[in-house]
């Protein structure tokens, strides 16, 4: 994750209204331009069938190849419990043998060697049932729904963390969307003023180094939009990899509501909300509950076996007159067997598997812990970032007003000619560079709290 707020971090920008550059700006066009641009959530784009964030994930969840392929290990748990129920049953197989013979042969139907071709066949079904073998059948049934709890959770966590990944690259669609559109207002206002000046230095009325100035300004806001221009698209791939569409697909975007409010939970109480709320962490006690009962399943190899048996047997030769139903019914014979092993040297077999399905043991135990710690580390680093994001967007918004007035100010100075081109492009890049902060500040928030909902339990998407 700590991959992802990096990129956020240095790309995330939505444009807030623009109401104080339009009292700033001149040219009624770039007044236009920057009445057109929305703030986060606030309803005004009239485009109609953009996907929402909820849509996005419903449609991730429903068809992400990876989370899909993930369903499979629920099925194979299932399976596992079906066949470890299955196991109780009686053991039935039948089986035929029928040969045909050239020369002398030992014929078994009459004990004797026969010099001729003949053919013979011997048929018989056996059945064998387990009456005990030390309750490791039961234990292993148990082991194997401890097994099958663990793994819907664990798919669960898995549908969680899908649902994290759409939400981070959602925002970073629509913050790269809007990076490149505040670049191309930024490159308007320097268009116009090389535009101006371009006139100016015709008439010998600018420093050639201020229009110089200018013209390098314009090539690189051009440069800036193209590199906004493959950011936005690359996001938009990487979306349209999680909902398993085209890029093409998935159409524009509806901007989520950015709403402040009052509500913060401390780190402990989002570490314990975190600990009841997410499925990673009941899937691990159901995971050392399996290692627990895996090792009744290795001890009870210690224990003699006791099986019953049963079966049918006949046979027939061509060498007898009877015909061969008649042989198969005169032939026939029934059996039934009690069958007791009693284990007394293996090789240490028995103890190694005990001692391995208690290695196991410990290591879920140890998962767990991990896995808390991890947890502990992540909830105290989201509601330190929530926190952090917004105590630094009320700096951000005062930032933002000094700077559009300074930028105001050299605007004016510099049309006049009383300044140069260093001090209004400082100005200039000042003025842009605090605006992208301030939203990607919000941006950061509006992340940040989804990440404190995903922790508490109370992410409704």
């Amino acid at each position: 994750m700590d991959m992802k707020r990096v990129y956020i971090y240095t790309t995330l920008c939505f444009l807030l209204s623009y109401a104080s550059v339009e009292a700033q700006q001149a040219d009624q066009r770039l007044e236009e331009k920057v009445g057109e641009t929305s703030a986060v959530g606030t309803g005004s784009d009239k485009q109609t069938a953009k996907r929402t964030l909820a849509e996005c994930i419903q449609l991730a969840v429903k068809a992400n190849p990876s989370l899909l392929q993930n369903e499979l290990d629920v099925k194979r748990a299932e399976v596992n419990l079906a066949q470890a129920k299955a196991n109780r049953l009686p053991n039935m197989n039948a089986n035929m043998n029928h040969v045909f013979s050239f020369g002398r042969f030992f014929d078994e139907s009459t004990k004797q060697y026969v010099n001729s071709n003949s053919e013979f066949g011997s048929y018989g079904i056996d059945a064998n049932i387990p009456l005990f073998r030390g309750l490791g059948l039961l234990y292993d049934i148990r082991m194997k729904a401890d097994a099958k709890s663990a793994s819907k959770l664990e798919f669960d966590s898995q549908i969680n963390a899908l649902r994290l990944d759409v939400i981070t690259c959602f925002i970073q669609v629509l913050t790269a969307k809007d990076v490149l559109k505040q670049s191309e207002m930024q490159t308007e206002v320097t268009k116009e003023q090389v535009n101006r000046a371009e006139a100016m230095h015709k008439e010998g009325a600018i420093s050639p180094g201020d229009y110089f100035d200018l013209k390098g300004q314009l090539a690189n806001d051009m440069n800036t939009i193209q590199n906004n221009r493959q950011l936005l698209y690359a996001y938009r791939v990487k979306l349209a990899n999680f909902l398993n569409i085209d890029e093409q697909q998935l159409g524009d975007l509806q901007p989520p509501e950015y709403a402040e409010d009052g509500r913060r939970l401390s780190s402990e109480q989002l570490f314990q909300l975190a600990t009841e709320a997410l499925p990673n962490i009941p899937a691990l006690d159901w995971r050392i509950k399996a290692a627990e009962k895996n090792i009744k399943v290795a001890k009870a190899a210690y224990w003699p076996s006791l099986s019953l048996g049963a079966g049918m047997n006949s046979n027939f030769s061509n060498t007898k007159t009877d015909k061969f139903w008649d042989q198969v019914n005169n032939n026939l014979g029934k059996s039934i067997s009690l069958g007791l092993s009693i284990p007394i040297f293996n090789r240490f077999q028995v103890l190694n598997q005990v001692k391995l399905a208690k290695l196991d043991l410990e290591s879920a135990k140890f998962r767990k812990e991990m896995e808390l710690n991890n947890l502990r580390a992540e909830t105290s680093k989201a509601v330190f970032n929530l926190e952090n994001a917004s105590n630094m967007i009320a700096q951000l918004r005062s930032q933002n007003e000094n700077y559009a007035e300074s930028f105001r100010i050299a605007k004016v100075v510099f049309e006049l000619g009383n300044s140069n081109s260093v001090i209004f492009l400082t100005a200039k890049n000042k003025f842009d560079n605090s605006q992208i902060q301030l939203v990607v500040k919000q941006y950061e928030w509006l992340l940040q709290k989804y990440i404190n909902d995903y922790y508490a339990g109370s992410l409704n998407l």
